[in-house]
């Protein structure tokens, strides 16, 4: 179990999300949460490549700061529709273009994640495919309204009010979350046999 594999090591979270926190502590972990400071930008049109690179950079970037036999792991997420990369809305216009786009249609969620100790870096993502029923404008407004689109990638959050938003998913529901556990605990598996 993870939070075995992780007793007696010092985690560090290189993530302000408040759901990959909520992850943490349902699976028994103590973690010290240091933000990095990369600015995400889209060097990548590929969602995989994407959120594999984002996750990496903010890794490298907290172990600079760690001591060194910590364990600092990183995420990213974005959703992907019709190959359009959908991250954080920047504003309630843009939260409501990105759930109309999405209103009734598949989409995939990925997450990349990252693990480093030492000097080793270790890199997967996870990738769910998501239905959304069809919205009306009214139901868009509330949910705006509730303010909970506004720091998630894709304008919603599949544990909250959005879940109702949602016809089917296949794959890993953590990954909407933003956490995959399944691929985090498979690159810890891979750190610790490489240290």
């Amino acid at each position: 179990m993870i939070h075995r594999m992780l007793q007696g090591r010092q985690l560090v979270l290189a993530s302000q999300s408040p759901r990959r926190k909520l992850i943490f502590q349902q699976l028994g972990l103590k973690a010290v949460r240091m933000p990095s400071d990369i600015v995400e930008s889209s060097v990548s049109k590929i969602p995989r490549n994407l959120v594999r690179q984002h996750s990496e950079l903010k890794v490298r970037d907290v172990m600079k700061k760690v001591d060194a036999d910590c364990i600092v792991v990183g995420a990213d997420t974005v959703v992907s529709l019709n190959k359009r990369i959908l991250g954080k809305p920047t504003s309630q216009m843009e939260a409501r273009h990105y759930l109309e786009m999405l209103s009734g249609h598949i989409h995939q969620v990925y997450t990349g994640i990252t693990v480093g100790c030492h000097n080793l870096v270790l890199s997967d993502f996870a990738r769910t495919r998501v239905e959304f029923l069809p919205l009306s404008p009214d139901e868009i407004n509330q949910y705006i309204a509730t303010g909970e689109p506004m720091d998630k990638a894709g304008a919603y959050g599949i544990q909250g009010y959005g879940s109702q938003f949602i016809r089917s998913i296949s794959g890993c529901y953590f990954n909407v979350m933003g956490f995959p556990i399944t691929t985090f605990r498979k690159l810890l598996e891979e750190l610790f046999e490489m240290l």
